[in-house]
């Protein structure tokens, strides 16, 4: 599998710069959880690597970057939902019926747990899981950054993929809203508003708490500047890809970078392709369309960071200054995601 050479223009509009790529191709992808993941075995289904890995993977280079905007401090110890979500569903370890958390997992610390009356009650660690983050925990208390900790969890699941932590700094996403019980303006953590409450609560806005003192981490901006195409994952807009554009160096790296920017609608027939993200889009005034968050996202001709938008076969949507076109975006198995990667990168102008 190579990659086709050609001289091509980039499809963002007013965009005169070209890109020459002749063997293998740089891939950098943000993502989120769940969703990200499964876009993600597409991308190594389409590209040959980790467990669909054939003789001539070495070609190729994909990094991830991974929303951390879901981390949080649990029982002691330190919970990367994402970029675990990515790590086991990559290495082949994640529970196929829930799409997150290990395969064959069992719960006697979390009986024990609500034995003793440990809070947060709401929120259930598995016992392999919590190994996972025992491990993480005690590194980055050693001092290790968590794009190093990460990196050395991924020794043991072998993803096939770059996975990297949006930033090595604090940033996670909290949520106001309005108590139920007592009518009074609160903050929560994001965990909180979607696992405990599933949204559905009164919510008024989102806060990327320390995103403002966040950097990027290592690497981040140069896989993004570096990239023959950076995708953007149809992970949730709002507290998935808007958390991670939200930490700094990101947005300018998408803005500089010479690499077409193509992204994902996460919405088909005007409904979510997973998870609650018409709830997030409603509390920051976006209508569930494709039109409406390729809006959300912008051109980069303008002040936003798309040149290309893939909407699901049926819908419409203009973005002005921004390429659309359509494509199944059913992620029902890898071999079908794969063919939606495909038609992003046809879109940026690489033929595999």
């Amino acid at each position: 599998m190579s990659v086709t050479p050609a001289i091509r223009a980039l499809p963002g509009a007013g965009r005169s710069a070209v890109r020459l790529v002749s063997v293998g191709v740089k891939v950098t992808v943000l993502v989120g959880g769940v969703g990200g993941a499964r876009f993600l075995l597409g991308v190594q289904y389409l590209l040959g690597l980790g467990q669909f890995g054939t003789h001539d993977t070495d070609e190729h280079d994909v990094t991830a970057v991974v929303n951390v905007g879901d981390d949080a401090w649990m029982f002691g110890v330190r919970i990367c939902p994402d970029l675990d979500t990515c790590m086991y569903t990559l290495g082949g370890g994640i529970d196929p019926e829930r799409g997150w958390g290990h395969r064959d997992e069992t719960w006697h610390a979390k009986e024990e747990l609500a034995a003793y009356g440990v809070q947060p009650d709401w929120f259930g660690l598995g016992d392999r899981d919590l190994a996972t983050h025992l491990v993480r925990t005690q590194m980055l208390r050693a001092g290790y950054p968590l794009s190093q900790v990460t990196e050395a969890l991924c020794r043991r699941w072998n993803p096939g993929v770059r996975l990297l932590p949006a930033s090595d700094d604090r940033s996670e996403t909290h949520v106001v809203i309005t108590d139920p019980e007592d009518g009074e303006k609160k903050a929560i953590h994001f965990q909180e508003w979607w696992v405990r409450h599933r949204a559905q609560v009164p919510t008024d806005s989102f806060a990327f708490v320390g995103a403002d003192n966040a950097t990027a981490a290592p690497g981040v901006t140069e896989a993004i500047e570096g990239a023959d195409v950076v995708l953007i994952a149809p992970s949730n807009p709002v507290v998935s890809i808007g958390a991670i554009l939200g930490i700094g160096g990101v947005r300018a790296a998408l803005r500089a970078t010479e690499a077409p920017v193509i992204g994902y609608s996460p919405i088909i027939a005007g409904k979510p392709l997973r998870g609650m993200a018409d709830a997030c889009l409603t509390v920051i005034g976006v209508d569930s369309t494709s039109e409406a968050v390729g809006a959300h996202y912008g051109a980069r001709s303008g002040t936003g960071i798309l040149d290309g938008w893939l909407v699901h076969s049926g819908d419409d949507a203009v973005v002005e200054g921004v390429t659309v076109r359509s494509a199944p975006l059913l992620m029902s198995e890898p071999a079908v995601t794969a063919e939606m990667v495909r038609a992003g990168l046809d879109l940026a102008g690489i033929t595999l």
